[in-house]
């Protein structure tokens, strides 16, 4: 009786889409394609708004896509999506430091938007300088790190990717594959490592958040064993 207690509230604890799933392996997989769908998602939208605005160009014979923009932009922005929202929860559990802050969805979802509003801020609101749009999208990306997330070990990241991410686009518009209009920071806009930054914690939230379906599935598994 107990056991068939337990077969019955299974499937109220975990996601609908991963209740049935047992391997961790399978679960990872799920995590990594549903990662890279967001990240393409908001690729094809961010991207946009930045190709409108006249931020980045690409050249002519580049332009492959229903969204006018260059066809290896969403999947670059797809992987490192996967990658970053993989790599949270393993960084947590590797530090023995579990993410418990705000750990439900709607609070992901603020944190999307948020995000959104940022890359919005940097392509439409104008400033004086570039200095007063970089501090300010500095303190926006702090406050939306501050507001979701709160660890160490997601500010760390957060630093990592803005860093790692910035230079590969420095090289890839020193070799012209594209270009950013008024660059004031070598190549490329001096704002750009505070949208890296906002948007690796917003992907490590998701991934957190995914991650948490796999933790119910696992502890379920060893309570029916």
């Amino acid at each position: 009786m107990a056991e068939g207690k337990t077969e019955l509230s299974g499937p109220k604890k975990c996601g609908p889409y991963i209740s049935s799933v047992t391997s961790r392996s399978v679960n990872l997989m799920i995590r990594g394609v549903v990662l890279f769908l967001i990240g393409v998602f908001l690729a094809l939208v961010l991207n946009l708004l930045q190709i409108q605005r006249n931020v980045t160009l690409f050249p002519p014979d580049v332009i492959a896509s229903i969204f006018s923009s260059a066809w290896w932009v969403p999947p670059c922005c797809g992987t490192a999506s996967a990658v970053i929202g993989l790599l949270y929860p393993c960084i947590d559990r590797h530090l023995g430091e579990p993410h418990k802050f705000k750990r439900e969805w709607s609070s992901v979802m603020r944190c999307v938007a948020v995000f959104v509003g940022i890359n919005h801020a940097s392509a439409k609101v104008d400033f004086d300088n570039n200095i007063q749009l970089s501090l300010t999208l500095a303190a926006l990306s702090i406050g939306l790190w501050w507001t979701f997330d709160r660890s160490r070990s997601g500010f760390g990241l957060g630093v990592g990717i803005a860093f790692l991410a910035t230079l590969v686009t420095q090289l890839l518009v020193y070799n012209g594959v594209y270009q950013y209009t008024s660059p004031d920071f070598l190549y490329v806009r001096s704002w750009l490592p505070c949208i890296f930054f906002a948007g690796g914690i917003t992907m490590g939230n998701i991934g957190r958040q995914l991650a948490l379906y796999e933790c119910k599935v696992i502890a379920e598994k060893s309570h029916q064993e």
